[in-house]
């Protein structure tokens, strides 16, 4: 990397280095042609080569006479006005060129990879690499960081970048700025490295997660890998290569949501025992058994159909989309207004979910259809960490953030690699005893 950074340089600046060493020369082979004069004003023999060089060489660097050799005849004293005008140009190109190249971002970019590459080779203390560092791979970097966890991050968004050095970790988080999805920048980033442990996917893009996953199991299998997706045939792909870990946020909460309706008990536990660290313990939520409405059926709200009718929930879907699969009950329009809310009997059942992916709409429909049916049990999927501040004011009953669902299965296979295998022994608890574990756990977090 010094090399090709070395080489880099030369190469930009080879055009300023050649008119340099051009300038040079003809300066110092005019000086050993033109005669002098000696101190009688008699005609003397031209400069040495060595006196012309070394004249030219403190002459054309500060334009400045050190020492003189002897007196100058006229000829020379014209020869040395035009050395001094023609170093001033070519000194000036080349300080110029210089900037110019100190300020090219490609080759800032080659210099901090190469400090990257460096600091890389020589972490001692186990690591892994986050592919990806919008929200949820702030809040696995942040959780590790707390854990004393080394991350090593790859993230091609500047202003991300920017986010995450400015967030006050215990310990520094190498970022490479470039794409995870080429497998030599997760070799940049220590894919092959003795304390390399593991490789989290996280972008909000499943054909990166994807690439991602591919790549470090090829390289280096030996590593767990933990990828997200959000498109189920992604996470059909993932699985069929072998990928450790494939969260599926959309399924991930469907499931939770079926199951808080099916088994409240179960799904206590569950959300005690995958909580994030150093956070409050999450409120309890009893979803009612009865007549639901979803609104959007997009992927997530496909998730929540697919989950709930495999527990015998009663739905019906809100789409603008008229041609939905012929046995889901639905109406066509939008959830943000009152008819469509009311054809589908928002004001006999017991709970709505707004499906949708814009935080705004999904808001609206909660209003709306808590004004038709005061007591609705509400389930708002939130889009984007930003908007929490209204999440909080509206306050629903149950609020799906993709990222925080990411963050806490990714850090649960981290930090309670035996927790999962736990968690599919205890689906075949009892409520009963579910109760009776949770509220031991809610008495010793409390």
């Amino acid at each position: 990397m010094n090399a090709s950074v070395f080489f880099l340089a030369l190469r930009r600046m080879r055009a300023p280095l050649i008119v340099l060493i051009v300038i040079y020369a003809v300066s110092t082979l005019g000086l050993t042609l033109i005669p002098g004069v000696d101190a009688e004003g008699r005609p003397a023999p031209p400069m040495s080569f060595f006196h012309a060089f070394y004249f030219v060489s403190y002459t054309a660097s500060t334009i400045g006479f050190g020492e003189l050799p002897g007196a100058f005849s006229e000829a020379q004293r014209m020869w040395v006005t035009a050395v001094i005008f023609l170093s001033v140009i070519g000194w000036s190109y080349s300080i110029i060129s210089l900037l110019t190249l100190v300020q090219d971002r490609g080759f800032q970019q080659v210099l901090l990879s190469g400090r990257f590459v460096r600091r890389v080779r020589h972490l001692g203390e186990p690591f892994y690499i986050l592919c990806g560092c919008g929200e949820t791979g702030l809040l696995i970097a942040r959780a590790l960081d707390r854990d004393g966890v080394r991350v090593v991050a790859i993230e091609r968004s500047e202003a991300r970048i920017q986010e995450l050095e400015l967030e006050d970790f215990a310990a520094d988080i190498l970022v490479l700025g470039a794409d995870a999805a080429q497998p030599q920048n997760l070799l940049l980033a220590g894919l092959q490295h003795r304390s390399c442990r593991g490789v989290l996917a996280m972008t909000d893009d499943d054909g990166v997660n994807l690439a991602v996953a591919i790549a470090s199991r090829l390289i280096n299998p030996r590593l767990m890998v933990v990828a997200r997706v959000a498109s189920p045939s992604v996470e059909r792909n993932m699985m069929s290569f072998g990928t450790h870990y494939v969260v599926n946020h959309f399924e991930k909460f469907a499931d939770h949501l079926a199951e808080a309706i099916h088994s409240p008990n179960w799904y206590r536990l569950v959300d005690i025992l995958t909580g994030l660290a150093g956070q409050e313990l999450p409120a309890r939520h009893d979803p009612p058994a009865g007549d639901w409405v979803v609104c959007g059926y997009g992927r997530f709200g496909q998730a929540v159909v697919r989950n709930l009718e495999r527990q015998g929930v009663s739905l019906t879907v809100i789409s603008p989309e008229a041609e939905l699969p012929i046995d889901i009950r639905h109406v066509v329009g939008l959830g943000t207004e009152a008819e469509p809310l009311r054809a589908a009997g928002i004001e006999s059942a017991v709970g709505i979910v707004a499906a949708g992916d814009n935080d705004t709409n999904n808001l609206s429909i909660a209003i709306t259809a808590k004004e038709l049916n005061p007591d609705l049990f509400v389930v708002v999927r939130q889009n984007r960490v930003a908007n929490q501040v209204l999440f909080d004011a509206y306050d629903a009953d149950f609020t799906m953030v993709p990222s925080r669902i990411v963050a806490r299965e990714c850090l649960a296979l981290i930090t309670s690699p035996l927790l999962s295998r736990f968690l599919r022994l205890v689906r075949a608890w009892p409520e009963e005893r579910a109760a009776v574990v949770g509220g031991q756990l809610e008495q010793l977090c409390g």
